[in-house]
């Protein structure tokens, strides 16, 4: 498969992940966090499709599309590791929708940087609330939930917080 074609297949992959887990959380309160917001057109997409939410996002430093970058109040800028404690004083137990877009083309890393991230991402995200990730994550508190038709196993995870 040429990288393109794998490019391709692992974006349909993720819309296919938002579009379901936006469904998933039609009933539940709360914000949704987006980490990596890379050139935004994640962070559009989750705007299209959940407008009525607080979107906030985590990135080191902003270098998307001018139309695509979130008010300064919803926008954690620095190393996870050191914005993580500061949303979670701010936001507490109420993330709905987290998305971990979090993969840096060094699998080991990105791994390990998911590691790290998921006791605090845990802290954000409400019971019931939906956490998709570029990364495996895993921890007793989270569920495993079937990916949507088409997906490979292992291109994308969503699981469910208990």
């Amino acid at each position: 498969m040429s990288r393109l074609d794998s490019f391709i297949r692992r974006l349909e992959a993720q819309r296919a992940c938002l579009d379901h887990a936006a469904r998933l959380i039609a009933d539940l309160p709360g914000n949704v966090l987006e980490f990596g917001l890379g050139n935004g057109r994640t962070y559009d997409h989750l705007r299209d499709r959940l407008p009525a939410r607080d979107i906030y996002v985590f990135d080191r430093q902003v270098a998307a599309h001018p139309d695509c970058i979130p008010p300064t109040e919803r926008l954690f800028l620095g190393d996870f590791r050191d914005t993580l404690p500061k949303a979670i004083r701010q936001l507490g137990q109420a993330t709905a929708l987290a998305n971990l877009d979090i993969g840096s083309g060094d699998e080991a890393a990105s791994r390990a940087l998911a590691r790290i991230m998921t006791p605090q991402v845990l802290q954000l995200l409400r019971p019931g609330g939906i956490l998709i990730s570029d990364q495996p994550v895993e921890d007793a508190a989270l569920e495993a939930l079937p990916l949507p038709a088409g997906i490979k196993p292992g291109r994308y995870f969503l699981q469910r917080r208990r």
